[in-house]
């Protein structure tokens, strides 16, 4: 017997407006329906816990909390989640945290008008939506060495445009050890210098802009 109960849909974005427009054309929809709004990941995991969602679709860069720390915080407390990412950034490093965290599904601001509707109800059934070229991406970087934590704090810092020396000050190390953090970095990332190197962290969402 098929359920006549709609999908029942949290959306959490820190924009009023997308938020509105997102809301807006699931509730014009037949068979699903918005029950609650956040604007941050706080407000999302305690709106997850108030109202329990089928789906809920989290923006990645939100204030107080993460995106990823909240997919993670809700699948932690809520196993069988089913959450999609919405994210103008398609890099497969962010996508592969954001899966690791409990995603089922990634889907680019982009694509909303033409398969918001579609993503939904395909995670909705059990199954998970990655777009094709993220999937490739992420695919042709799947034996990559990924970057430690404290590369990435490096990488940020010189993004920021700092100094080996400043990093070291700031990190509380010698400045031999940021430049070994550095060589790391270039070679990991198959980078010709420091500049290539934050411009191929922000193409893959390794470092945000």
């Amino acid at each position: 017997m098929t359920s006549t109960q709609p999908i029942r849909v949290l959306t959490v974005d820190d924009h009023p407006l997308l938020r509105a427009g997102i809301s807006a054309s699931i509730n014009t929809q037949s068979g699903m329906t918005v029950v609650a709004e956040a604007s941050d990941g706080q407000e999302a995991v305690a709106a997850y816990r108030a109202h329990r969602p089928d789906v809920t679709l989290m923006d990645l860069r939100l204030p107080k909390q993460n995106g990823i720390e909240a997919i993670a915080e809700i699948r932690r407390d809520f196993p069988t989640a089913r959450i999609i990412v919405l994210t103008t950034y398609g890099g497969d490093v962010q996508a592969l945290r954001a899966f690791k965290a409990g995603a089922s599904g990634y889907l680019l601001k982009s694509m909303l008008r033409t398969e918001l509707v579609d993503t939904i109800r395909l995670v909705h059934s059990g199954h998970r939506r990655i777009p094709s070229e993220i999937a490739t991406t992420m695919a042709e970087h799947a034996g990559d060495d990924l970057l430690t934590e404290r590369e990435v704090d490096v990488l940020e810092s010189i993004a920021s445009g700092n100094s080996n020396k400043l990093i070291a000050d700031c990190l509380r190390v010698s400045e031999h050890t940021v430049k070994g953090h550095v060589r790391n970095i270039l070679s990991k990332l198959n980078a010709s210098d420091r500049t290539h190197a934050v411009m191929i962290g922000l193409r893959r969402g390794i470092i945000e802009g």
